[in-house]
């Protein structure tokens, strides 16, 4: 049966995966506040519709650093596909071209970055986490370039993996059958490791990444590439008129799904201040929370340039692979379609901020 909405490939996924994965997915760091607050966010708004507008049709389409998109939902960065289904990444991007999204594979994807490449038929980004090792980031850009990745999305709120109580309790570590294929073995060896009490991810960051990055640093990757550099983890004014100082071409609003700091600002929360700070032309996109294409219309008339989904991307690969995430992506698009109908905003222009009642008036 066709999901009528998300929870149903929520329930679907779960009804498929073991304890562990279903954790892995679904946990946050601490006591998970943030992972709850994201939610929150988006329930206590209330919507001004407006009446006796013509919506016989609407147009969802955008270009976002020159790529046409047919909807403003897209893929967020998440490692490892294969835990989900066998095709992996593969799966992921050929969906997400079906639909017109835009896709931003990892940099601990399954598959390699030329198969996803091969599988896409729009746009993607790659996102990277800043390793010890600069010859291996380096090595990952250039290949990246060659099979037409269109932007690089770096991950700036991971100087350590945030204490996630699920993956310590499961003593999770991914299986020895799955991999990080486009990065060196002897890097990635911890993240096998598993050990009660400890989680194999958390022991693998903390060997690998490297806690010095400062802003000072994106002048090695802007002379490593003429691809845009996106920074993804960012939820403070200050914050954000740095990245636009250093040149950034794009902004993602984002506490990593709840799975970093615990009692972070909520994403929707934190995205007027981080639009307001960074001048017009710099798009600022969103995750964290997003379940409904209400959802959609709401970070879009706040500022968002374009939302991106994360576990949703992964119920479905668990549900039913290709087919699986082509549906949420669907489902997506259609609910957005239904609200800016129903709002009297046929165009993602026509979202603005009087979308939202006042805080006084909810």
């Amino acid at each position: 049966m066709q999901p009528l909405e998300l929870p149903d490939v929520e329930r679907a996924a779960r009804a498929r995966l073991p304890e562990e994965l279903w954790d892995f997915v679904q946990g946050g760091s601490g006591a998970e506040r943030t992972v709850a607050a994201n939610r929150d966010a988006f329930e206590r708004c209330r919507l001004r519709p407006r009446t006796l507008v013509d919506v016989s049709a609407t147009d969802q389409a955008l270009t976002l650093l020159g790529s046409p998109l047919r909807t403003p939902v897209g893929i967020a960065p998440m490692a490892y596909h294969q835990l989900f289904h066998p095709e992996g990444e593969v799966a992921t991007a050929r969906a997400a071209g079906r639909c017109g999204a835009l896709m931003t594979a990892g940099i601990f994807a399954s598959r390699t970055l030329e198969s996803i490449a091969e599988a896409a038929t729009g746009p993607l980004w790659l996102q990277l986490y800043w390793l010890r090792r600069r010859e291996a980031l380096a090595a990952l850009i250039e290949r990246a370039e060659a099979a037409g990745y269109r932007a690089l999305v770096l991950t700036v709120d991971a100087p350590r993996i945030g204490r996630r109580l699920r993956d310590a309790r499961n003593g999770f570590a991914v299986p020895a059958h799955v991999r990080a294929v486009n990065l060196d073995q002897s890097l990635m060896a911890a993240s096998h490791r598993a050990e009660h009490g400890s989680s194999g991810i958390a022991g693998h960051a903390k060997e690998q990444f490297d806690p010095t990055l400062t802003w000072a640093d994106l002048a090695w990757l802007r002379g490593r590439s003429s691809l845009p550099i996106v920074l993804k983890g960012i939820l403070t004014a200050e914050d954000a008129r740095l990245a636009a100082e250093h040149g950034v071409d794009a902004i993602v609003v984002s506490n990593h799904g709840g799975r970093q700091l615990d009692g972070a600002l909520p994403t929707l929360q934190a995205l007027p201040e981080v639009v307001a700070a960074v001048p017009e032309n710099l798009p600022v996109l969103l995750d964290g929370g997003v379940r409904s294409g209400t959802d959609v219309a709401l970070a879009l008339a706040l500022g968002a340039r374009a939302v991106l989904i994360g576990r949703p991307v992964l119920w479905g690969l668990a549900a039913d692979g290709e087919d699986g995430v082509a549906g949420v992506l669907d489902l997506l698009a259609a609910e957005l379609d239904d609200a800016m109908a129903l709002l009297g905003r046929p165009r993602l222009a026509d979202l603005d901020p009087t979308v939202l009642a006042r805080p006084a008036d909810r």
